[in-house]
Parts: structure tokens; sequence; C-alpha cells
């Protein structure tokens, strides 16, 4: 492994890019060499704030090991591929690529230039997700429930609020389970702006997750139903809620034999971090010790082809 500082550019350096930028700035043994972005001004002053260069595409592909992606869904392929085919290393934002066949193509050609892919499913790196995985290594899964709403998004968007949302919790529920659907039922409205599908795995667990663009409170909830224990993950505050199973008895009281049941709560400390930081750490780490990826180009794909398959079973509706 290198003494020498891992040189990372980001392409695309807006509502999401941006905060890679900061990111990488931050981090030890990282030298942030530039960024770019198809509007020159916002590249301009992300280069002011972060003390870096603006560089086309090309000359910044030249100048380093390894850049973010965060350029609009569309452009995820044709930007990916000239990184890989000049042997660096990427970062793609979810979803991996537009296609399938796009996806399919950007794997092999990392493979071939011998450099990795990362795509960024960033909850993977949410450190309440890390403790879950510890605790649910001693329990039966039985159902999963997924939220993840809130209200119309200020920024553009391009993808619908399955590829934009759902697919986090489909890939959390991909790694957890380590399994696949037999089954997927789904429904959608206001062109899937609202949506919600049920996945039923090869083990005979039930999942069901909702994504929405068109509710007013943010939700980001994750819900485990095991043979003992209910499980309740929140994104957001970082926390895990165990429900534990409780004995029911009868008690002697003045009024007479009464039936009770308590529940048992317990809440593992979790050390709070912040996702996108663990991240592009892990990021770096991949390159600079050439292991792969948490959530690898593979990993990206399983969850695109399921993503793809609930769009396309949806029920859309254009009111």
């Amino acid at each position: 492994m290198s003494d020498q500082p891992t040189r990372v550019g980001v392409i695309g350096v807006g509502s999401m890019g941006n905060h890679h930028v900061r990111v990488y700035d931050e981090l030890e043994g990282v030298e942030l060499v530039g960024v770019a972005d198809a509007d020159d001004e916002q590249a301009a002053e992300i280069a002011r704030k972060y003390d870096t260069r603006t560089l086309e595409i090309p000359d910044l592909v030249e100048a380093v090991d390894a850049v973010s992606i965060a350029v609009p869904t569309p452009y995820h392929y044709e930007t990916a591929i000239t990184c890989l085919e000049e042997g660096v290393h990427v970062l793609i934002e979810k979803p991996i690529a537009a296609t399938k066949s796009e996806a399919e193509t950007l794997i092999d050609t990392a493979q071939k230039n011998g450099v990795h892919i990362q795509v960024g499913h960033i909850e993977r790196f949410n450190p309440a997700v890390t403790a879950l995985e510890k605790i649910l290594e001693r329990e039966e899964i039985v159902a999963i429930d997924a939220e993840r709403l809130g209200p119309p998004p200020q920024r553009a968007v391009h993808d619908n609020a399955i590829f934009d949302l759902m697919i986090h919790d489909v890939d959390i529920v991909l790694s957890l389970l380590n399994d696949e659907p037999a089954s997927v039922q789904s429904a959608g409205t206001r062109d899937n702006k609202y949506a919600t599908a049920t996945l039923q795995f090869e083990s005979g667990v039930v999942a069901t997750l909702t994504a929405s663009r068109l509710t007013q409170r943010k939700v980001r909830k994750l819900q485990i139903t095991t043979e003992n224990n209910f499980i309740e993950l929140d994104y957001l505050d970082q926390s895990i809620d165990i429900y534990r199973r409780s004995a029911p008895e009868f008690v002697q009281r003045d009024s007479g034999m009464q039936y009770r049941h308590e529940s048992v709560i317990e809440r593992p400390q979790i050390d709070n971090v912040e996702p996108l930081k663990a991240e592009l750490r892990e990021f770096v780490d991949s390159i600079r010790t050439d292991t792969t990826p948490r959530v690898s180009g593979h990993d990206g794909l399983r969850a695109f082809e399921l993503v793809t398959e609930i769009d396309e079973r949806s029920e859309v509706t254009d009111e």
C-alpha cells in the first residue's frame, strides 16, 4: 500500500456531489484534485469553496486515481465508462446505471482494467445498519417492513420514488437476507411518486417496502420481526429499539387477579457518524488495499434489477 495520497475528483457537484467534495476535502490521505460539472458556474463555486480546480472530464480523469460520479442517472454510463477505460476507480451514486446492459458493461470494463466500482448505497454505511447486522446474527427473520417517505424534493429528481428512494431499502433487504425473491408484487400511483412492493423470498421471509415523495413528513424506518423480537431502526436519528419477548403473567392486585404482559425495550448504544464519510473512507481504503468494496458493482446491479421489476409491475397512473 502506497504512502502517497489517493488522488480523487468529483464529477457532478450538485446537491449530492458537493457533499462528496466536502468529505474528500476532510479525509486524511486524500488529495482533492478537482471537480467537473456541466454547469460551469456551479463547478467554479464549489472549487472556490474547497480550494480546488475545475477541470474538463478528460483532464480530470487523467489526473486522478479515483472519482465520485454524481451526475443524473442517464449520464452514469457515459461518464463511468470514460473513467474505467482509463483505469480510474469509480464510486457511482445509485442506481448504478440506466439499464441492465449498461451496468453489466461497466462491471466487465472495471474487471478488465483492474479497477473498482463502488455504488453509492449510502445506508449500508449508516452506523445503525452496521449494528443491526450484528444483532441479526443471532436472530431468525420472519418479516421486514421499510418506509422511506417524504414531501416533494426541492431539487430536480430524474428518477421516480422506486429508483430514487425504495432502491435504498431494496439494497438493505438483499444484503441482510442474502436471498432472492421468489415473488414480487407492487403498486404505484402518480407516476410512481408513491409506490409499495411486497417481496416473498425463497426462505419464506416477507418484505414490504413503501416509498413516497408525496408524504408531508420525512420518515426513514426499517422494522424487522424475528422469531423472538421486534426490531425498529430509524435511519434519521441512527437508533435501534429492540422489543424483547416477555412472558405474560397474572398478578394479584387489590382489585383481584389481573393479566399483565410487559414489554422489554432495549436501545443499543450506537456511535453516530456521517454515513457519507464512512462510505468514502471505505472507498478510498478499498483502492489502497485492493479489496472489494462493501457495495460492489454486482450489488448495485442486483438492486437495480429488483427495483426495475418492482417498477414494471407497479400500476402507474398519470393523475
